[in-house]
Protein backbone atom coordinates (compact mmCIF):
# COMPACT_ATOMS: atom_id res chain seq x y z
CA UNK A 1 0.00 0.00 0.00
CA UNK A 2 1.26 3.16 -1.27
CA UNK A 3 1.51 6.46 1.34
CA UNK A 4 -0.80 8.21 -1.11
CA UNK A 5 -3.42 5.33 -0.99
CA UNK A 6 -2.88 5.24 2.75
CA UNK A 7 -3.35 9.41 2.39
CA UNK A 8 -6.98 9.09 0.89
CA UNK A 9 -8.49 6.73 3.49
CA UNK A 10 -11.24 7.46 5.59
CA UNK A 11 -9.45 8.40 8.65
CA UNK A 12 -6.83 10.25 6.98
CA UNK A 13 -8.88 12.19 5.24
CA UNK A 14 -11.06 12.91 8.44
CA UNK A 15 -7.51 13.69 10.41
CA UNK A 16 -6.14 16.34 7.69
CA UNK A 17 -9.82 17.99 7.55
CA UNK A 18 -9.89 18.22 11.77
CA UNK A 19 -6.21 19.51 11.58
CA UNK A 20 -7.30 21.98 9.12
CA UNK A 21 -11.09 22.90 10.71
CA UNK A 22 -10.11 23.24 14.28
CA UNK A 23 -6.40 25.56 13.35
CA UNK A 24 -8.82 28.28 11.33
CA UNK A 25 -12.00 27.58 13.96
CA UNK A 26 -9.49 28.26 17.07
CA UNK A 27 -7.94 31.43 16.03
CA UNK A 28 -10.82 32.72 13.99
CA UNK A 29 -12.57 32.62 17.32
CA UNK A 30 -10.00 33.24 19.81
CA UNK A 31 -8.13 36.24 18.03
CA UNK A 32 -10.59 38.37 17.20
CA UNK A 33 -12.63 37.41 20.37
CA UNK A 34 -9.56 39.18 22.48
CA UNK A 35 -9.09 41.70 20.34
CA UNK A 36 -11.73 43.35 22.53
CA UNK A 37 -8.75 43.46 25.19
CA UNK A 38 -8.31 46.52 25.81
CA UNK A 39 -10.34 47.87 22.73
CA UNK A 40 -13.96 47.87 24.32
CA UNK A 41 -12.83 48.82 27.73
CA UNK A 42 -14.30 51.99 27.21
CA UNK A 43 -18.12 50.38 26.85
CA UNK A 44 -17.57 49.67 30.69
CA UNK A 45 -19.91 51.37 32.64
CA UNK A 46 -18.60 53.51 35.89
CA UNK A 47 -20.63 55.32 37.88
CA UNK A 48 -19.18 59.07 40.00
CA UNK A 49 -21.25 60.14 42.51
CA UNK A 50 -20.30 64.33 43.75
CA UNK A 51 -21.91 64.54 47.15
CA UNK A 52 -19.36 67.27 48.27
CA UNK A 53 -20.97 70.44 49.09
CA UNK A 54 -17.60 72.57 48.12
CA UNK A 55 -16.37 73.59 44.79
CA UNK A 56 -13.57 70.86 44.61
CA UNK A 57 -15.65 67.78 43.79
CA UNK A 58 -17.96 69.31 41.43
CA UNK A 59 -14.07 69.98 39.55
CA UNK A 60 -13.01 66.69 39.92
CA UNK A 61 -16.51 64.88 38.92
CA UNK A 62 -15.61 67.21 35.54
CA UNK A 63 -12.33 66.47 34.66
CA UNK A 64 -13.17 62.92 35.21
CA UNK A 65 -15.46 62.56 32.78
CA UNK A 66 -14.00 64.24 30.63
CA UNK A 67 -10.78 62.35 30.65
CA UNK A 68 -11.73 58.57 31.95
CA UNK A 69 -11.56 56.37 28.89
CA UNK A 70 -15.40 55.24 29.25
CA UNK A 71 -18.89 56.46 27.49
CA UNK A 72 -21.41 55.27 29.97
CA UNK A 73 -20.62 57.31 33.40
CA UNK A 74 -23.40 57.09 35.49
CA UNK A 75 -23.57 60.51 37.94
CA UNK A 76 -27.18 60.88 38.46
CA UNK A 77 -27.47 58.12 40.99
CA UNK A 78 -26.72 57.17 44.88
CA UNK A 79 -23.75 55.82 46.40
CA UNK A 80 -25.68 53.09 48.08
CA UNK A 81 -27.98 51.99 44.57
CA UNK A 82 -24.35 52.24 43.06
CA UNK A 83 -22.35 50.62 45.03
CA UNK A 84 -25.66 47.50 44.80
CA UNK A 85 -24.77 47.59 41.15
CA UNK A 86 -21.28 46.58 41.66
CA UNK A 87 -21.98 43.94 43.41
CA UNK A 88 -24.05 42.74 40.29
CA UNK A 89 -20.99 43.86 38.17
CA UNK A 90 -23.63 45.72 36.53
CA UNK A 91 -21.39 48.53 37.04
CA UNK A 92 -17.37 48.63 36.56
CA UNK A 93 -16.06 50.99 39.20
CA UNK A 94 -17.73 53.62 41.62
CA UNK A 95 -15.57 56.91 42.18
CA UNK A 96 -17.29 58.91 45.61
CA UNK A 97 -16.50 62.00 46.54
CA UNK A 98 -17.92 62.12 50.13
CA UNK A 99 -20.07 65.18 51.68
CA UNK A 100 -16.92 67.05 53.24
CA UNK A 101 -13.96 66.61 50.62
CA UNK A 102 -14.01 70.20 49.61
CA UNK A 103 -14.01 71.47 53.56
CA UNK A 104 -11.44 68.65 54.33
CA UNK A 105 -8.83 69.73 51.50
CA UNK A 106 -9.21 73.10 52.94
CA UNK A 107 -8.32 72.48 56.57
CA UNK A 108 -5.67 69.62 55.47
CA UNK A 109 -7.03 67.06 56.87
CA UNK A 110 -5.83 63.38 56.70
CA UNK A 111 -9.27 62.33 55.78
CA UNK A 112 -9.75 64.30 52.64
CA UNK A 113 -10.43 61.33 50.18
CA UNK A 114 -12.18 59.93 47.45
CA UNK A 115 -13.20 56.14 47.73
CA UNK A 116 -12.51 53.78 44.32
CA UNK A 117 -14.40 50.57 44.96
CA UNK A 118 -13.86 48.28 42.50
CA UNK A 119 -15.44 44.41 42.84
CA UNK A 120 -13.22 41.50 41.91
CA UNK A 121 -15.87 39.10 41.79
CA UNK A 122 -16.23 39.01 38.29
CA UNK A 123 -14.11 39.04 35.04
CA UNK A 124 -10.30 39.19 35.52
CA UNK A 125 -9.95 41.63 33.31
CA UNK A 126 -12.48 44.59 34.60
CA UNK A 127 -10.57 44.45 38.10
CA UNK A 128 -6.91 44.40 36.81
CA UNK A 129 -8.21 47.38 34.33
CA UNK A 130 -10.18 49.30 36.88
CA UNK A 131 -6.88 48.96 39.41
CA UNK A 132 -4.58 50.46 36.52
CA UNK A 133 -6.95 53.54 35.79
CA UNK A 134 -7.66 54.34 39.59
CA UNK A 135 -3.93 54.30 40.31
CA UNK A 136 -3.82 56.67 36.85
CA UNK A 137 -6.54 58.93 38.66
CA UNK A 138 -4.64 59.44 41.32
CA UNK A 139 -1.88 60.41 39.98
CA UNK A 140 -3.71 63.23 37.66
CA UNK A 141 -5.54 64.40 41.74
CA UNK A 142 -1.49 64.55 42.78
CA UNK A 143 -0.92 66.28 40.14
CA UNK A 144 -4.22 68.35 39.97
CA UNK A 145 -3.70 69.26 43.86
CA UNK A 146 0.13 70.05 43.85
CA UNK A 147 1.70 72.59 45.43
CA UNK A 148 1.44 75.51 43.20
CA UNK A 149 -2.38 74.88 42.53
CA UNK A 150 -3.15 75.11 46.52
CA UNK A 151 -1.07 77.86 47.29
CA UNK A 152 -2.63 80.01 44.58
CA UNK A 153 -5.77 78.72 45.52
CA UNK A 154 -4.58 79.91 49.48
CA UNK A 155 -3.65 82.95 48.44
CA UNK A 156 -6.57 84.57 46.88
CA UNK A 157 -7.83 84.10 50.45
CA UNK A 158 -5.17 86.76 51.09
CA UNK A 159 -2.81 84.31 53.53
CA UNK A 160 0.55 85.23 53.39
CA UNK A 161 3.41 83.22 50.90
CA UNK A 162 5.13 81.52 53.40
CA UNK A 163 2.15 80.62 55.43
CA UNK A 164 0.63 79.55 51.88
CA UNK A 165 2.92 77.23 50.79
CA UNK A 166 3.28 75.60 54.49
CA UNK A 167 -0.30 74.79 53.93
CA UNK A 168 -0.26 74.01 50.27
CA UNK A 169 2.52 71.06 51.34
CA UNK A 170 0.28 70.21 54.11
CA UNK A 171 -2.95 70.07 51.54
CA UNK A 172 -0.71 68.29 49.44
CA UNK A 173 -0.12 65.10 51.85
CA UNK A 174 -3.24 65.33 52.61
CA UNK A 175 -5.06 64.01 49.82
CA UNK A 176 -5.46 60.01 50.06
CA UNK A 177 -7.16 57.64 46.88
CA UNK A 178 -8.79 55.21 49.15
CA UNK A 179 -9.10 51.87 46.78
CA UNK A 180 -11.64 49.75 48.22
CA UNK A 181 -12.17 46.31 47.04
CA UNK A 182 -15.32 43.94 47.93
CA UNK A 183 -15.77 40.66 47.36
CA UNK A 184 -11.84 40.00 47.41
CA UNK A 185 -10.32 36.18 45.57
CA UNK A 186 -7.87 34.81 47.36
CA UNK A 187 -4.42 35.47 45.77
CA UNK A 188 -3.52 33.09 42.92
CA UNK A 189 -4.81 32.96 39.45
CA UNK A 190 -6.02 29.23 40.41
CA UNK A 191 -8.55 31.13 42.26
CA UNK A 192 -9.61 33.90 40.04
CA UNK A 193 -10.46 31.10 37.29
CA UNK A 194 -12.10 28.50 39.62
CA UNK A 195 -15.34 29.38 38.32
CA UNK A 196 -14.27 28.88 34.65
CA UNK A 197 -12.40 25.40 35.48
CA UNK A 198 -15.09 24.15 37.31
CA UNK A 199 -17.60 25.09 34.53
CA UNK A 200 -15.65 23.88 31.30
CA UNK A 201 -14.67 20.36 33.40
CA UNK A 202 -18.40 19.55 33.42
CA UNK A 203 -19.18 21.04 30.10
CA UNK A 204 -16.26 19.37 28.19
CA UNK A 205 -17.13 16.11 30.46
CA UNK A 206 -20.73 16.48 29.75
CA UNK A 207 -19.91 16.95 25.50
CA UNK A 208 -18.06 14.11 25.25
CA UNK A 209 -20.04 12.08 27.80
CA UNK A 210 -23.55 13.08 25.04
CA UNK A 211 -21.44 11.80 22.22
CA UNK A 212 -20.78 8.43 23.82
CA UNK A 213 -24.46 8.10 25.74
CA UNK A 214 -26.37 9.47 22.05
CA UNK A 215 -23.83 6.33 20.20
CA UNK A 216 -25.17 4.19 23.08
CA UNK A 217 -28.78 5.61 22.35
CA UNK A 218 -28.72 4.88 18.56
CA UNK A 219 -27.07 1.33 18.86
CA UNK A 220 -29.74 0.14 21.10
CA UNK A 221 -32.81 1.57 18.96
CA UNK A 222 -34.76 -2.14 18.32
CA UNK A 223 -33.68 -3.36 21.58
CA UNK A 224 -35.86 -0.74 23.53
CA UNK A 225 -38.51 2.42 22.89
CA UNK A 226 -37.02 5.57 21.78
CA UNK A 227 -38.78 6.70 24.87
CA UNK A 228 -37.49 4.20 26.70
CA UNK A 229 -34.02 4.47 25.65
CA UNK A 230 -33.93 8.51 26.10
CA UNK A 231 -34.81 8.07 29.12
CA UNK A 232 -31.89 5.78 29.66
CA UNK A 233 -29.31 8.06 28.31
CA UNK A 234 -30.91 11.00 30.92
CA UNK A 235 -30.36 8.53 33.85
CA UNK A 236 -27.02 7.82 32.96
CA UNK A 237 -26.07 11.37 32.28
CA UNK A 238 -27.43 11.84 35.89
CA UNK A 239 -25.40 9.22 37.22
CA UNK A 240 -22.20 10.52 35.75
CA UNK A 241 -22.81 14.16 36.67
CA UNK A 242 -23.20 12.75 40.71
CA UNK A 243 -20.31 10.68 40.38
CA UNK A 244 -18.16 13.70 38.53
CA UNK A 245 -19.17 16.39 40.25
CA UNK A 246 -17.78 15.06 43.46
CA UNK A 247 -14.68 14.24 41.79
CA UNK A 248 -14.48 17.40 40.42
CA UNK A 249 -15.86 19.33 43.67
CA UNK A 250 -13.15 17.29 45.94
CA UNK A 251 -10.05 17.91 43.36
CA UNK A 252 -11.24 21.71 43.79
CA UNK A 253 -10.97 21.56 47.78
CA UNK A 254 -7.90 19.90 47.78
CA UNK A 255 -6.08 22.89 45.54
CA UNK A 256 -7.97 25.76 46.49
CA UNK A 257 -9.51 24.93 49.71
CA UNK A 258 -12.94 27.27 49.29
CA UNK A 259 -15.15 27.25 52.49
CA UNK A 260 -16.58 23.96 53.44
CA UNK A 261 -19.76 25.35 53.93
CA UNK A 262 -20.42 25.99 50.26
CA UNK A 263 -19.24 22.35 49.31
CA UNK A 264 -22.86 20.76 48.97
CA UNK A 265 -24.17 24.14 47.01
CA UNK A 266 -21.00 23.95 44.81
CA UNK A 267 -21.67 19.85 44.18
CA UNK A 268 -25.00 21.03 43.42
CA UNK A 269 -24.61 23.62 40.76
CA UNK A 270 -21.72 21.00 38.76
CA UNK A 271 -24.42 18.77 38.64
CA UNK A 272 -26.78 20.86 37.24
CA UNK A 273 -23.82 22.45 34.92
CA UNK A 274 -23.05 19.03 34.06
CA UNK A 275 -26.78 18.09 32.90
CA UNK A 276 -27.83 21.32 31.51
CA UNK A 277 -24.40 20.94 29.24
CA UNK A 278 -25.27 17.24 28.29
CA UNK A 279 -28.70 18.38 26.72
CA UNK A 280 -27.08 21.30 25.14
CA UNK A 281 -24.55 19.57 23.63
CA UNK A 282 -26.32 16.79 22.74
CA UNK A 283 -28.66 18.41 20.70
CA UNK A 284 -26.50 18.44 17.37
CA UNK A 285 -25.26 15.14 18.15
CA UNK A 286 -28.67 13.92 18.24
CA UNK A 287 -29.08 15.44 14.71
CA UNK A 288 -26.00 15.01 12.84
CA UNK A 289 -24.28 12.45 14.84
CA UNK A 290 -20.30 12.35 14.61
CA UNK A 291 -20.83 16.33 12.73
CA UNK A 292 -22.57 17.23 15.73
CA UNK A 293 -19.54 16.76 17.36
CA UNK A 294 -17.27 18.92 14.55
CA UNK A 295 -19.56 21.28 15.40
CA UNK A 296 -19.90 21.46 19.26
CA UNK A 297 -15.91 22.19 19.94
CA UNK A 298 -16.03 25.90 17.90
CA UNK A 299 -19.29 25.82 20.29
CA UNK A 300 -16.92 25.29 22.86
CA UNK A 301 -14.52 27.61 22.11
CA UNK A 302 -16.57 30.93 21.59
CA UNK A 303 -18.16 29.85 24.94
CA UNK A 304 -14.50 30.27 26.34
CA UNK A 305 -14.73 34.03 25.53
CA UNK A 306 -18.47 34.46 26.40
CA UNK A 307 -18.67 32.96 29.92
CA UNK A 308 -17.26 36.06 31.57
CA UNK A 309 -14.46 35.02 33.13
CA UNK A 310 -12.16 37.35 31.50
CA UNK A 311 -14.01 39.86 30.09
CA UNK A 312 -17.56 40.91 30.61
CA UNK A 313 -20.58 41.37 28.30
CA UNK A 314 -20.21 45.01 28.02
CA UNK A 315 -16.76 44.35 26.39
CA UNK A 316 -17.68 41.13 23.66
CA UNK A 317 -18.42 41.76 20.57
CA UNK A 318 -22.36 40.88 19.20
CA UNK A 319 -21.83 37.26 18.58
CA UNK A 320 -19.89 36.59 22.00
CA UNK A 321 -22.43 38.34 23.59
CA UNK A 322 -25.39 36.57 21.83
CA UNK A 323 -23.74 33.09 22.54
CA UNK A 324 -23.68 34.42 26.27
CA UNK A 325 -27.16 34.55 26.54
CA UNK A 326 -27.59 30.93 25.49
CA UNK A 327 -25.17 29.42 26.86
CA UNK A 328 -24.24 27.52 30.06
CA UNK A 329 -21.13 28.50 29.95
CA UNK A 330 -22.23 31.82 31.27
CA UNK A 331 -24.52 31.50 33.33
CA UNK A 332 -22.40 28.63 35.49
CA UNK A 333 -19.25 30.63 35.98
CA UNK A 334 -21.33 34.30 37.24
CA UNK A 335 -23.19 31.85 39.40
CA UNK A 336 -19.78 30.50 40.37
CA UNK A 337 -18.45 33.98 41.04
CA UNK A 338 -21.32 34.72 43.23
CA UNK A 339 -21.28 31.54 45.02
CA UNK A 340 -17.74 31.21 46.24
CA UNK A 341 -16.54 34.58 45.90
CA UNK A 342 -20.12 37.24 45.41
CA UNK A 343 -21.73 39.38 48.53
CA UNK A 344 -25.38 38.26 46.17
CA UNK A 345 -27.34 35.26 45.45
CA UNK A 346 -26.79 33.13 42.67
CA UNK A 347 -29.92 32.11 42.08
CA UNK A 348 -31.19 34.35 39.10
CA UNK A 349 -27.86 32.66 37.37
CA UNK A 350 -29.06 29.13 38.39
CA UNK A 351 -32.17 29.52 37.29
CA UNK A 352 -31.34 30.74 34.06
CA UNK A 353 -29.20 27.61 33.81
CA UNK A 354 -32.40 25.49 34.33
CA UNK A 355 -34.02 27.08 31.58
CA UNK A 356 -31.54 26.94 29.04
CA UNK A 357 -31.14 23.12 30.13
CA UNK A 358 -35.21 22.51 30.38
CA UNK A 359 -34.61 24.16 26.66
CA UNK A 360 -32.28 21.81 25.38
CA UNK A 361 -34.32 18.91 26.87
CA UNK A 362 -37.07 19.67 25.60
CA UNK A 363 -35.38 20.34 21.79
CA UNK A 364 -33.94 16.86 22.24
CA UNK A 365 -36.96 15.42 22.76
CA UNK A 366 -38.70 16.60 19.64
CA UNK A 367 -35.76 15.20 17.62
CA UNK A 368 -35.86 11.60 19.02
CA UNK A 369 -39.89 12.06 18.89
CA UNK A 370 -40.07 13.62 15.41
CA UNK A 371 -36.98 12.82 13.63
CA UNK A 372 -35.22 9.62 14.60
CA UNK A 373 -36.61 6.77 12.80
CA UNK A 374 -36.93 4.05 14.83
CA UNK A 375 -34.92 0.66 13.85
CA UNK A 376 -36.52 -2.19 11.76
CA UNK A 377 -38.04 -4.42 14.18
CA UNK A 378 -38.43 -2.10 17.23
CA UNK A 379 -41.52 -1.17 18.70
CA UNK A 380 -43.27 1.80 20.46
CA UNK A 381 -44.42 1.27 24.06
CA UNK A 382 -48.14 1.29 22.93
CA UNK A 383 -47.33 -1.63 20.47
CA UNK A 384 -46.02 -3.65 23.51
CA UNK A 385 -48.77 -2.66 25.67
CA UNK A 386 -51.47 -3.38 23.45
CA UNK A 387 -49.72 -6.84 22.19
CA UNK A 388 -49.54 -7.71 25.67
CA UNK A 389 -53.17 -6.80 26.70
CA UNK A 390 -54.31 -9.12 23.33
CA UNK A 391 -52.27 -12.12 24.43
CA UNK A 392 -53.99 -12.09 28.08
CA UNK A 393 -57.13 -11.69 26.68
Amino acid sequence: MKFTKFLKTRGATAAIFMGIFYAVAMLGIFLPGYTAIPGNVDKLPIAIINDDVGKNGAMIAEKLQENLPFKEIETDITNKQALKDLEKNDLALVVHIPKTFSANMQKGEASSSIDFTINEAGATVVSSTMNAIVSEINNQLSTQFSQQTAQGVLMNFNVPEKQAAELAEKIEKSYVGNVVTINEIPDGMNNNMLPMFLTMAGYVGAMIGAMQLVGAFKASRGKASKTRLFIYVQLAALLIAVISSLVAVGVAYLIDKPSGDLFFSIVGQQILNYMVCFNFTAILIFLLGEGGMILNLPILLIQTIANGATITRDMMYLPYEWMSHISPMYYSVQAYFANLYGSISPSPYIWSMVAVGAVSMLINMAIVAFIQKPMPGQVSETEVKKNAADITA
